[in-house]
């Protein structure tokens, strides 16, 4: 299968969030309760993976407080189990609401922005 084939097959769960087939989660620019469950869902697809799970919000504009627990609470999970969460890029309003509430060092963002 061509690499080009590969990039244009994404895995999408609802607006939320997609996996490409490269492995990158990429969080979509609006994170709220609304799409809570398919966030875990896609989430939950990859909790166990023992490959790194790569997560792109640069393009995330507003994210609550319910989408920052379940990435929290993600992260919190492929640590205990000594398996890798890498942030690609963050935008600036992903830093900044994680910072608000507290939660920047749980997700590993407390050097971003």
């Amino acid at each position: 299968m061509s690499a080009a084939r590969d990039k244009s097959s994404a895995a999408t769960i609802g607006p939320t969030a997609a996996i490409k087939p490269d492995g990158v989660l990429r969080l979509p620019p609006q994170c709220s309760i609304r799409d809570a469950s398919e966030l875990l869902a896609q989430l939950l697809l990859h909790i166990e993976q023992s490959s790194p799970v790569y997560i792109d919000a640069a393009q995330v504009e507003r994210v609550d407080t319910a989408a920052l627990q379940l990435l929290v609470a993600f992260l919190r999970d492929r640590k205990a189990e000594q398996r890798a969460v890498v942030w690609l890029d963050c935008s600036e309003a992903m830093v900044r609401a994680a910072r608000a509430l507290g939660l920047a060092g749980a997700l590993s963002l407390a050097a971003a922005g």
